[in-house]
């Protein structure tokens, strides 16, 4: 059995559908269970209406739009498909769920784009002579209460799937949604943004699959995005470590949390091209192996510095700065990295303000004596298997915000 990932680029129009099917048919005598992103960049769209609903501003013409986005590609199809339940889905979400704090209010809105693309892809195998079941993933994946970022309650979760797929398998493949489950009160939450290969990983530990498979626009894992970094080369393999290692620091080719899961049962992850399905691509497998990396770079746009700085010298000590860690873990900001001095604390976090704001203000109020500073839209640059020449070609120019260096990773915040 395997578990297949597909991503938005690759449902992104009538002819990436139709290549996702025939991709499918290059494994016919396989169990698969093909796990689906939201077409495009319907996520995008839909968290831009999820703020406007919030802000109780008119978001009709941003629905019309998505909505006309997806029409086109089911007639791009020939489907015979209304799409006029998951709209007015969107619409009672926003209308009936306003007084939700808004990170809860966000996952009832932004799951609708999993929903549409999965339906969309399951009817058109069914028309193309696949057979396939549609299946939920709020019916399969167990989270808490952690909004915009769930926490799986594996034991649960793995009972569901278990309990569902295997029989389902039996009939044909399974088409489902990543980065979507259902929290434990009942609502449905995300995983994190590009959390659908974290859904196909949960779904391949639990089902003990052969490997799982992650389709991109890219030839595999490459040591830096093309888009910036043209001289960016393959990486054929990985150990686990390693991957896990760029995707902490930002490599957004994997969700950082899919590793652990495949990494526990020895599960093969392979990276591959839909645009060239024969390729060889990139395997994530084993630990303890040597191999040679070239200087592999992690960028992360989109991020905020938050200096504290104290009057009192006594601030910074390991009291203050648990309660530090508690105030960004209770806000759901993740630390991307930090540096503390004797009389200050440098934190860098991705930018949101629904989350920096109160933050901030708490901050204030419980430290009364300190000056916090915040510097946003800034770039952290990572660069793991680092030498000189690199480093001095990437920083060139670039006014330095912050820097961080160890034996294998380098770390620069620059404007």
């Amino acid at each position: 059995m395997k578990v297949f990932k597909f991503g938005g680029a690759s449902v992104k129009d009538a002819a990436g559908v139709r290549n996702v099917a025939a991709i499918l048919r290059l494994f016919p005598d396989e169990q698969l269970v093909v796990v689906v992103s939201a077409i495009g960049k319907t996520t995008n769209a839909l968290e831009h209406i999820a703020e406007l609903a919030y802000e109780k501003q008119d978001y009709s013409e941003q629905l019309n739009l998505l909505r006309h986005q997806h029409e086109r590609i089911v007639q791009d199809l020939q489907l015979e498909a209304n799409l006029d339940y998951f709209f007015d889905f969107i619409l009672t979400q926003a209308e009936q769920n306003g007084g939700m704090p808004f990170p809860r209010f966000y996952d009832q809105i932004v799951q609708a784009g999993e929903l549409l693309s999965s339906s969309i892809l399951s009817m058109f195998l069914k028309a193309a002579g696949i057979n396939n079941t549609w299946a939920d993933a709020r019916q399969l994946i167990y989270t808490d209460d952690t909004w915009r970022a769930g926490n799986v309650h594996w034991e649960k979760t793995t009972t569901a799937i278990q309990s569902q797929l295997p029989s389902l398998l039996n009939s044909g493949l399974v088409v489902t949604q990543g980065f979507i489950g259902v929290a434990a009160n009942g609502d449905a939450i995300t995983l994190g943004r590009e959390g659908s290969d974290y859904s196909a990983a949960i779904i391949a530990h639990a089902l003990d699959a052969e490997g799982q498979w992650i389709w991109k626009d890219v030839p595999g894992v490459l040591s830096g995005d093309p888009k910036k970094f043209p001289d960016a080369v393959l990486l054929p393999e990985l150990t686990y470590y390693e991957a896990i290692e760029m995707t902490y620091y930002g490599a957004s080719v994997i969700h950082p949390k899919t590793i652990y899961p495949l990494r526990q049962k020895r599960i093969p992850l392979y990276v591959r091209s839909f645009l060239d399905p024969t390729a060889s691509g990139t395997t994530i497998a084993t630990d303890g192996k040597f191999i040679a990396y070239p200087p592999v770079i992690m960028h992360k746009s989109g991020q905020s510095l938050i200096s504290i700085t104290p009057s009192k010298t006594t601030f910074v000590a390991d009291v203050q700065m648990s309660d530090i860690y508690a105030l960004f873990s209770k806000h759901g900001l993740r630390i991307n990295t930090i540096q503390i001095a004797a009389q200050s604390v440098s934190i860098v976090v991705d930018y949101n303000p629904y989350a920096l704001n109160p933050l901030i203000a708490e901050l204030r109020e419980s430290y009364s004596d300190v000056q916090i500073k915040e510097n946003t839209q800034l770039q952290l640059l990572t660069v793991r298997h680092y030498d000189d020449a690199i480093l001095h070609q990437l920083t060139q120019g670039k006014k330095i915000y912050l820097e961080q260096r160890s034996r294998s990773t380098v770390q620069f915040l620059y404007e």
